[in-house]
Protein backbone atom coordinates (compact mmCIF):
# COMPACT_ATOMS: atom_id res chain seq x y z
CA UNK A 1 0.00 0.00 0.00
CA UNK A 2 2.97 2.34 0.61
CA UNK A 3 3.99 2.18 -3.04
CA UNK A 4 0.43 2.53 -4.31
CA UNK A 5 -0.23 5.55 -2.10
CA UNK A 6 3.02 7.26 -3.08
CA UNK A 7 2.54 6.50 -6.78
CA UNK A 8 -0.97 7.98 -6.81
CA UNK A 9 0.23 11.20 -5.15
CA UNK A 10 3.30 11.60 -7.39
CA UNK A 11 1.41 10.90 -10.61
CA UNK A 12 -1.32 13.35 -9.62
CA UNK A 13 1.24 16.04 -8.83
CA UNK A 14 3.13 15.44 -12.08
CA UNK A 15 -0.02 15.69 -14.21
CA UNK A 16 -1.15 18.84 -12.38
CA UNK A 17 2.34 20.35 -12.78
CA UNK A 18 2.30 19.74 -16.54
CA UNK A 19 -1.13 21.30 -16.81
CA UNK A 20 0.01 24.22 -14.64
CA UNK A 21 2.96 24.96 -16.94
CA UNK A 22 0.69 24.89 -19.97
CA UNK A 23 -2.12 26.84 -18.33
CA UNK A 24 -3.10 30.36 -19.31
CA UNK A 25 -5.73 32.38 -17.49
CA UNK A 26 -8.86 32.97 -19.57
CA UNK A 27 -9.05 36.44 -21.01
CA UNK A 28 -11.06 38.76 -18.80
CA UNK A 29 -11.18 36.27 -15.87
CA UNK A 30 -8.42 37.27 -13.51
CA UNK A 31 -9.84 35.19 -10.67
CA UNK A 32 -9.78 31.90 -12.57
CA UNK A 33 -8.04 29.18 -10.59
CA UNK A 34 -5.07 27.36 -12.02
CA UNK A 35 -4.73 23.54 -12.11
CA UNK A 36 -2.37 23.57 -9.12
CA UNK A 37 -4.76 25.78 -7.14
CA UNK A 38 -7.60 23.38 -7.94
CA UNK A 39 -5.43 20.52 -6.76
CA UNK A 40 -4.64 22.23 -3.45
CA UNK A 41 -8.27 23.15 -2.78
CA UNK A 42 -9.37 19.65 -3.71
CA UNK A 43 -6.95 18.14 -1.20
CA UNK A 44 -8.28 20.32 1.64
CA UNK A 45 -11.93 19.67 0.74
CA UNK A 46 -11.35 15.92 0.48
CA UNK A 47 -9.58 15.77 3.84
CA UNK A 48 -12.50 17.56 5.50
CA UNK A 49 -15.13 15.40 3.81
CA UNK A 50 -13.32 12.19 4.74
CA UNK A 51 -13.51 13.05 8.44
CA UNK A 52 -17.17 14.01 8.06
CA UNK A 53 -17.80 10.66 6.39
CA UNK A 54 -16.02 8.78 9.19
CA UNK A 55 -18.01 10.63 11.86
CA UNK A 56 -21.23 9.71 10.10
CA UNK A 57 -20.03 6.14 9.91
CA UNK A 58 -19.60 5.81 13.69
CA UNK A 59 -23.28 5.46 14.51
CA UNK A 60 -24.10 3.03 11.73
CA UNK A 61 -21.04 0.89 12.43
CA UNK A 62 -21.94 0.81 16.12
CA UNK A 63 -25.47 -0.34 15.22
CA UNK A 64 -24.41 -3.25 13.05
CA UNK A 65 -21.56 -4.47 15.21
CA UNK A 66 -23.88 -4.27 18.21
CA UNK A 67 -26.40 -6.49 16.46
CA UNK A 68 -23.72 -8.95 15.39
CA UNK A 69 -22.35 -9.13 18.93
CA UNK A 70 -25.81 -10.18 20.14
CA UNK A 71 -25.99 -12.85 17.42
CA UNK A 72 -22.50 -14.10 18.22
CA UNK A 73 -23.29 -14.33 21.93
CA UNK A 74 -26.43 -16.30 21.11
CA UNK A 75 -24.41 -18.93 19.24
CA UNK A 76 -25.28 -18.01 15.66
CA UNK A 77 -21.66 -18.53 14.60
CA UNK A 78 -21.66 -22.05 16.05
CA UNK A 79 -24.94 -22.85 14.30
CA UNK A 80 -23.44 -21.86 10.96
CA UNK A 81 -20.38 -23.96 11.68
CA UNK A 82 -22.49 -27.03 12.41
CA UNK A 83 -24.38 -26.52 9.16
CA UNK A 84 -21.18 -26.19 7.10
CA UNK A 85 -19.29 -29.18 8.51
CA UNK A 86 -20.81 -31.89 6.23
CA UNK A 87 -20.01 -29.77 3.16
CA UNK A 88 -16.47 -28.94 4.28
CA UNK A 89 -15.62 -32.58 4.97
CA UNK A 90 -16.31 -33.33 1.30
CA UNK A 91 -14.51 -30.28 -0.01
CA UNK A 92 -11.36 -31.06 1.98
CA UNK A 93 -10.87 -34.84 1.62
CA UNK A 94 -7.20 -34.53 2.69
CA UNK A 95 -8.18 -33.18 6.12
CA UNK A 96 -9.54 -35.69 8.65
CA UNK A 97 -13.05 -34.80 9.76
CA UNK A 98 -12.03 -34.69 13.42
CA UNK A 99 -8.80 -32.73 12.86
CA UNK A 100 -8.58 -29.28 14.56
CA UNK A 101 -7.95 -27.72 11.15
CA UNK A 102 -11.45 -28.65 10.03
CA UNK A 103 -13.02 -26.89 12.98
CA UNK A 104 -10.98 -23.72 12.38
CA UNK A 105 -11.81 -23.72 8.64
CA UNK A 106 -15.51 -24.01 9.35
CA UNK A 107 -15.51 -21.29 11.98
CA UNK A 108 -13.55 -18.96 9.69
CA UNK A 109 -16.02 -19.37 6.84
CA UNK A 110 -18.99 -18.99 9.16
CA UNK A 111 -17.56 -15.77 10.58
CA UNK A 112 -16.91 -14.39 7.08
CA UNK A 113 -20.46 -15.22 5.99
CA UNK A 114 -21.82 -13.24 8.94
CA UNK A 115 -19.43 -10.32 8.53
CA UNK A 116 -17.60 -11.03 11.80
CA UNK A 117 -14.14 -9.96 10.64
CA UNK A 118 -12.59 -9.93 14.12
CA UNK A 119 -13.39 -13.62 14.50
CA UNK A 120 -12.66 -14.63 10.89
CA UNK A 121 -9.02 -13.56 10.79
CA UNK A 122 -7.71 -15.45 13.85
CA UNK A 123 -9.69 -18.52 12.82
CA UNK A 124 -8.09 -18.33 9.37
CA UNK A 125 -4.59 -18.16 10.80
CA UNK A 126 -5.36 -21.01 13.18
CA UNK A 127 -6.66 -23.06 10.25
CA UNK A 128 -3.43 -22.51 8.30
CA UNK A 129 -1.35 -23.48 11.31
CA UNK A 130 -3.33 -26.67 11.79
CA UNK A 131 -3.22 -27.49 8.08
CA UNK A 132 0.54 -27.10 8.21
CA UNK A 133 0.71 -29.97 10.70
CA UNK A 134 -0.60 -32.19 7.87
CA UNK A 135 1.86 -30.74 5.35
CA UNK A 136 4.53 -33.24 4.17
CA UNK A 137 6.42 -30.50 2.29
CA UNK A 138 7.02 -27.62 4.68
CA UNK A 139 7.17 -24.27 2.94
CA UNK A 140 4.89 -25.42 0.11
CA UNK A 141 1.13 -24.94 0.10
CA UNK A 142 -0.90 -28.14 0.16
CA UNK A 143 -4.05 -28.62 -1.90
CA UNK A 144 -6.11 -27.99 1.22
CA UNK A 145 -4.22 -24.77 2.00
CA UNK A 146 -4.69 -23.44 -1.53
CA UNK A 147 -8.39 -24.32 -1.56
CA UNK A 148 -8.95 -22.75 1.86
CA UNK A 149 -7.25 -19.52 0.81
CA UNK A 150 -9.18 -19.33 -2.48
CA UNK A 151 -12.51 -19.91 -0.72
CA UNK A 152 -11.55 -17.40 1.95
CA UNK A 153 -10.93 -14.69 -0.63
CA UNK A 154 -14.32 -15.36 -2.27
CA UNK A 155 -16.39 -16.37 0.77
CA UNK A 156 -20.17 -16.44 0.33
CA UNK A 157 -21.35 -13.36 2.23
CA UNK A 158 -24.80 -13.00 3.74
CA UNK A 159 -24.30 -9.72 5.61
CA UNK A 160 -21.75 -7.23 4.20
CA UNK A 161 -22.22 -5.08 7.28
CA UNK A 162 -19.28 -2.72 6.70
CA UNK A 163 -20.44 -1.73 3.21
CA UNK A 164 -24.04 -1.33 4.38
CA UNK A 165 -22.81 1.01 7.10
CA UNK A 166 -20.79 3.07 4.63
CA UNK A 167 -23.74 3.35 2.26
CA UNK A 168 -25.97 4.48 5.09
CA UNK A 169 -23.42 7.10 6.13
CA UNK A 170 -23.33 8.32 2.51
CA UNK A 171 -27.07 8.99 2.61
CA UNK A 172 -28.34 5.95 0.71
CA UNK A 173 -32.10 5.50 0.73
CA UNK A 174 -31.57 1.74 0.50
CA UNK A 175 -28.24 0.89 2.20
CA UNK A 176 -29.03 -2.84 2.37
CA UNK A 177 -29.87 -3.04 -1.32
CA UNK A 178 -26.51 -4.75 -1.89
CA UNK A 179 -27.35 -7.77 0.28
CA UNK A 180 -28.96 -9.74 -2.60
CA UNK A 181 -26.38 -8.59 -5.14
CA UNK A 182 -23.49 -9.48 -2.83
CA UNK A 183 -24.94 -12.94 -2.22
CA UNK A 184 -25.17 -13.66 -5.94
CA UNK A 185 -21.68 -12.30 -6.66
CA UNK A 186 -20.05 -14.28 -3.85
CA UNK A 187 -21.79 -17.49 -4.90
CA UNK A 188 -20.24 -16.96 -8.34
CA UNK A 189 -16.78 -16.24 -6.95
CA UNK A 190 -16.83 -19.14 -4.48
CA UNK A 191 -17.95 -21.57 -7.18
CA UNK A 192 -15.08 -20.48 -9.44
CA UNK A 193 -12.64 -20.68 -6.52
CA UNK A 194 -13.56 -24.30 -5.81
CA UNK A 195 -13.64 -25.42 -9.44
CA UNK A 196 -10.36 -23.73 -10.35
CA UNK A 197 -8.57 -25.24 -7.35
CA UNK A 198 -9.81 -28.72 -8.14
CA UNK A 199 -8.82 -28.37 -11.80
CA UNK A 200 -5.41 -26.75 -11.29
CA UNK A 201 -4.08 -28.64 -8.28
CA UNK A 202 -2.70 -31.39 -10.53
CA UNK A 203 -0.85 -28.86 -12.71
CA UNK A 204 1.13 -27.46 -9.78
CA UNK A 205 2.93 -30.42 -8.17
CA UNK A 206 3.81 -30.06 -4.52
CA UNK A 207 7.47 -30.12 -3.60
CA UNK A 208 9.47 -28.83 -0.68
CA UNK A 209 10.68 -25.23 -0.85
CA UNK A 210 14.39 -24.67 -1.26
CA UNK A 211 16.11 -23.57 1.97
CA UNK A 212 17.49 -20.41 0.34
CA UNK A 213 14.17 -19.15 -1.03
CA UNK A 214 12.80 -16.00 0.57
CA UNK A 215 9.28 -16.17 1.96
CA UNK A 216 6.47 -14.78 -0.14
CA UNK A 217 5.07 -13.08 2.92
CA UNK A 218 6.25 -11.78 6.22
CA UNK A 219 3.63 -12.42 8.81
CA UNK A 220 5.05 -9.97 11.28
CA UNK A 221 4.61 -7.17 8.76
CA UNK A 222 1.40 -8.44 7.25
CA UNK A 223 -0.53 -8.59 10.47
CA UNK A 224 0.52 -5.13 11.52
CA UNK A 225 -1.67 -3.10 9.14
CA UNK A 226 -5.13 -2.31 10.48
CA UNK A 227 -8.05 -1.78 8.13
CA UNK A 228 -11.80 -1.95 7.90
CA UNK A 229 -11.67 -5.05 5.76
CA UNK A 230 -12.95 -8.37 7.05
CA UNK A 231 -9.55 -10.05 6.81
CA UNK A 232 -7.45 -7.00 7.53
CA UNK A 233 -8.68 -6.54 11.07
CA UNK A 234 -6.13 -6.60 13.86
CA UNK A 235 -5.91 -9.75 15.88
CA UNK A 236 -6.94 -8.08 19.12
CA UNK A 237 -9.80 -10.38 20.22
CA UNK A 238 -8.98 -13.77 21.74
CA UNK A 239 -9.52 -16.79 19.54
CA UNK A 240 -12.90 -18.41 20.27
CA UNK A 241 -13.21 -22.15 20.55
CA UNK A 242 -13.81 -24.21 17.44
CA UNK A 243 -16.47 -26.88 17.18
CA UNK A 244 -16.48 -30.52 16.12
CA UNK A 245 -20.27 -30.76 16.12
CA UNK A 246 -22.37 -31.09 12.98
CA UNK A 247 -26.01 -31.27 11.99
CA UNK A 248 -27.14 -34.29 9.95
CA UNK A 249 -26.20 -34.07 6.31
CA UNK A 250 -29.78 -33.71 5.13
CA UNK A 251 -30.24 -30.57 7.22
CA UNK A 252 -27.12 -29.00 5.73
CA UNK A 253 -28.32 -29.96 2.24
CA UNK A 254 -31.70 -28.33 2.84
CA UNK A 255 -30.09 -25.14 4.08
CA UNK A 256 -27.72 -25.07 1.08
CA UNK A 257 -30.66 -25.51 -1.28
CA UNK A 258 -32.44 -22.72 0.56
CA UNK A 259 -29.49 -20.38 0.04
CA UNK A 260 -29.37 -21.29 -3.66
CA UNK A 261 -33.12 -20.68 -3.90
CA UNK A 262 -32.54 -17.13 -2.73
CA UNK A 263 -30.74 -16.41 -6.00
CA UNK A 264 -33.81 -16.52 -8.29
CA UNK A 265 -35.83 -14.78 -5.59
CA UNK A 266 -33.21 -12.06 -5.57
CA UNK A 267 -33.45 -11.65 -9.31
CA UNK A 268 -37.24 -11.44 -9.25
CA UNK A 269 -37.92 -9.60 -5.99
CA UNK A 270 -34.56 -8.14 -4.91
CA UNK A 271 -35.72 -4.52 -5.01
CA UNK A 272 -38.86 -5.39 -3.05
CA UNK A 273 -36.98 -7.35 -0.37
CA UNK A 274 -34.11 -4.90 0.13
CA UNK A 275 -36.01 -2.24 2.18
CA UNK A 276 -37.01 -4.92 4.72
CA UNK A 277 -33.48 -6.12 5.39
CA UNK A 278 -32.19 -3.56 7.92
CA UNK A 279 -35.29 -3.40 10.15
CA UNK A 280 -35.73 -7.14 9.73
CA UNK A 281 -32.16 -7.77 10.90
CA UNK A 282 -32.73 -5.61 13.95
CA UNK A 283 -35.79 -7.59 14.99
CA UNK A 284 -34.50 -11.05 14.04
CA UNK A 285 -31.04 -10.78 15.62
CA UNK A 286 -32.28 -9.20 18.84
CA UNK A 287 -35.10 -11.75 18.96
CA UNK A 288 -32.62 -14.58 18.38
CA UNK A 289 -30.40 -13.33 21.19
CA UNK A 290 -33.33 -12.94 23.58
CA UNK A 291 -34.56 -16.46 22.77
CA UNK A 292 -31.08 -17.78 23.60
CA UNK A 293 -31.07 -16.04 26.97
CA UNK A 294 -28.61 -13.31 25.95
CA UNK A 295 -28.77 -10.00 27.82
CA UNK A 296 -29.31 -8.23 24.54
CA UNK A 297 -28.89 -4.64 25.75
CA UNK A 298 -25.53 -5.27 27.43
CA UNK A 299 -24.21 -7.28 24.48
CA UNK A 300 -25.46 -4.71 21.99
CA UNK A 301 -23.68 -1.92 23.86
CA UNK A 302 -20.49 -4.01 23.97
CA UNK A 303 -20.59 -4.53 20.22
CA UNK A 304 -21.49 -0.90 19.59
CA UNK A 305 -18.42 0.12 21.60
CA UNK A 306 -16.30 -2.02 19.26
CA UNK A 307 -18.00 -0.37 16.28
CA UNK A 308 -17.16 3.06 17.62
CA UNK A 309 -13.50 2.09 18.02
CA UNK A 310 -13.35 0.62 14.50
CA UNK A 311 -14.90 3.73 12.95
CA UNK A 312 -12.50 6.05 14.79
CA UNK A 313 -9.50 3.86 13.95
CA UNK A 314 -10.10 4.06 10.20
CA UNK A 315 -10.20 7.89 10.08
CA UNK A 316 -6.45 8.24 9.29
CA UNK A 317 -6.70 5.59 6.57
CA UNK A 318 -9.76 7.23 5.03
CA UNK A 319 -8.05 10.63 5.04
CA UNK A 320 -4.90 9.23 3.41
CA UNK A 321 -6.56 7.29 0.61
CA UNK A 322 -9.37 9.77 -0.06
CA UNK A 323 -6.92 12.68 -0.36
CA UNK A 324 -4.71 10.62 -2.69
CA UNK A 325 -7.67 9.57 -4.84
CA UNK A 326 -9.02 13.12 -4.77
CA UNK A 327 -5.66 14.41 -6.02
CA UNK A 328 -5.62 11.79 -8.74
CA UNK A 329 -9.08 12.82 -9.91
CA UNK A 330 -8.64 16.59 -9.53
CA UNK A 331 -5.33 16.62 -11.41
CA UNK A 332 -6.87 14.97 -14.46
CA UNK A 333 -4.78 11.81 -14.13
CA UNK A 334 -7.87 9.71 -13.44
CA UNK A 335 -9.44 10.84 -16.70
CA UNK A 336 -6.27 10.08 -18.65
CA UNK A 337 -6.03 6.55 -17.23
CA UNK A 338 -9.64 5.50 -16.93
CA UNK A 339 -10.99 7.17 -20.06
CA UNK A 340 -9.63 4.70 -22.64
CA UNK A 341 -10.11 1.65 -20.42
CA UNK A 342 -13.57 2.74 -19.31
CA UNK A 343 -14.69 3.08 -22.91
CA UNK A 344 -14.00 -0.63 -23.33
CA UNK A 345 -15.20 -1.95 -19.96
CA UNK A 346 -18.30 0.23 -20.18
CA UNK A 347 -19.50 -1.97 -23.03
CA UNK A 348 -19.79 -4.90 -20.59
CA UNK A 349 -21.41 -2.97 -17.76
CA UNK A 350 -18.30 -1.81 -15.88
CA UNK A 351 -18.38 2.00 -16.18
CA UNK A 352 -15.26 4.13 -16.00
CA UNK A 353 -16.08 5.45 -12.52
CA UNK A 354 -16.22 1.88 -11.14
CA UNK A 355 -13.05 0.67 -12.83
CA UNK A 356 -10.61 1.97 -10.15
CA UNK A 357 -12.53 -0.02 -7.56
CA UNK A 358 -12.22 -3.26 -9.52
CA UNK A 359 -8.49 -2.70 -10.04
CA UNK A 360 -7.70 -1.70 -6.45
CA UNK A 361 -9.75 -4.35 -4.62
CA UNK A 362 -7.28 -7.28 -4.87
CA UNK A 363 -4.38 -5.01 -3.88
CA UNK A 364 -5.54 -3.09 -0.83
CA UNK A 365 -8.63 -3.29 1.36
CA UNK A 366 -8.15 0.17 2.82
CA UNK A 367 -7.44 1.60 -0.64
CA UNK A 368 -10.57 0.02 -2.11
CA UNK A 369 -12.59 1.14 0.89
CA UNK A 370 -11.41 4.71 0.31
CA UNK A 371 -12.23 4.55 -3.39
CA UNK A 372 -15.69 3.19 -2.56
CA UNK A 373 -16.23 6.07 -0.15
CA UNK A 374 -15.09 8.65 -2.70
CA UNK A 375 -17.38 7.21 -5.41
CA UNK A 376 -20.58 7.02 -3.38
CA UNK A 377 -19.85 10.43 -1.81
CA UNK A 378 -19.51 11.99 -5.27
CA UNK A 379 -22.73 14.01 -5.88
CA UNK A 380 -22.53 13.12 -9.57
CA UNK A 381 -22.71 9.38 -8.75
CA UNK A 382 -24.11 8.74 -5.27
CA UNK A 383 -24.74 5.44 -3.47
CA UNK A 384 -28.06 4.69 -5.17
CA UNK A 385 -26.97 4.94 -8.80
CA UNK A 386 -26.03 1.90 -10.86
CA UNK A 387 -22.34 2.67 -10.32
CA UNK A 388 -22.97 3.13 -6.59
CA UNK A 389 -24.61 -0.27 -6.28
CA UNK A 390 -21.92 -1.87 -8.43
CA UNK A 391 -18.90 -0.60 -6.48
CA UNK A 392 -20.64 -1.43 -3.20
CA UNK A 393 -21.26 -4.97 -4.40
CA UNK A 394 -17.67 -5.36 -5.60
CA UNK A 395 -16.41 -4.24 -2.19
CA UNK A 396 -18.70 -6.68 -0.39
CA UNK A 397 -18.11 -9.66 -2.68
CA UNK A 398 -14.37 -9.63 -3.42
CA UNK A 399 -11.32 -9.73 -1.20
CA UNK A 400 -7.88 -8.22 -0.73
CA UNK A 401 -6.23 -11.24 -2.29
CA UNK A 402 -2.57 -10.31 -1.88
CA UNK A 403 -3.05 -9.30 1.74
CA UNK A 404 -4.85 -12.56 2.58
CA UNK A 405 -2.12 -14.54 0.87
CA UNK A 406 0.56 -12.64 2.80
CA UNK A 407 -1.12 -13.01 6.18
CA UNK A 408 -2.26 -16.63 6.00
CA UNK A 409 0.73 -18.14 4.22
CA UNK A 410 3.13 -15.91 6.10
CA UNK A 411 1.79 -17.30 9.37
CA UNK A 412 3.20 -20.73 8.45
CA UNK A 413 6.14 -19.54 6.31
CA UNK A 414 4.82 -21.00 3.06
CA UNK A 415 7.09 -19.97 0.20
CA UNK A 416 5.58 -21.89 -2.70
CA UNK A 417 1.92 -20.91 -3.01
CA UNK A 418 1.38 -23.18 -6.05
CA UNK A 419 -2.09 -22.59 -7.58
CA UNK A 420 -3.46 -20.56 -4.68
CA UNK A 421 -2.82 -17.14 -6.23
CA UNK A 422 -4.23 -17.79 -9.74
CA UNK A 423 -7.29 -19.47 -8.23
CA UNK A 424 -7.87 -16.57 -5.85
CA UNK A 425 -7.50 -14.04 -8.68
CA UNK A 426 -9.92 -16.01 -10.84
CA UNK A 427 -12.36 -15.94 -7.94
CA UNK A 428 -11.92 -12.15 -7.72
CA UNK A 429 -12.59 -11.82 -11.45
CA UNK A 430 -15.67 -14.02 -11.13
CA UNK A 431 -16.87 -11.87 -8.22
CA UNK A 432 -16.56 -8.69 -10.32
CA UNK A 433 -18.30 -10.37 -13.27
CA UNK A 434 -21.07 -11.64 -11.01
CA UNK A 435 -21.46 -8.18 -9.47
CA UNK A 436 -21.75 -6.58 -12.91
CA UNK A 437 -24.31 -9.15 -14.07
CA UNK A 438 -26.61 -8.96 -11.06
CA UNK A 439 -26.37 -5.17 -10.74
CA UNK A 440 -27.17 -4.77 -14.43
CA UNK A 441 -30.18 -7.01 -13.95
CA UNK A 442 -31.51 -5.23 -10.85
CA UNK A 443 -30.21 -1.68 -11.14
CA UNK A 444 -29.08 -1.26 -14.74
CA UNK A 445 -31.85 1.27 -15.39
CA UNK A 446 -30.40 3.68 -12.80
CA UNK A 447 -28.11 6.49 -13.88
Amino acid sequence: MNLIFLAIVLIAFAVAAIRQVQWQAPAGDAEASSPMQDLALGMIDTAESSVTLALGLIGVMALFLGLMKVAEAGGLLRIFAKLLRPVMVRLFPDVPADHPAMGAIIMNMSANALGLGNAATPFGIRAMQELDTLNPHKGTATNAMALFLAINTSSVTLLPTGVIALRAAAGSSDPAGIVPTTLVATICSTTIAILSCKLLQGRFPARAAEPGESPSADSSQATAAPSSDKTEDKLDPPLPETTDEAYPGWISALVLLGVLAIVPLTVLYGKTIAPWIVPGLMVLLLGFGAAKGVRVYERFVEGARDGFQVAVRIIPYLVAILVAVGMFRQSGAMELLIGPLGAVTGLIGLPAEALPMALMRPLSGSGAYGILASIIQDPAIGPDSYAGYLVSTIQGSTETTFYVLAVYFGAVQVRRVRHALPCALMADLAGVAGAVAICLLLYGHLT
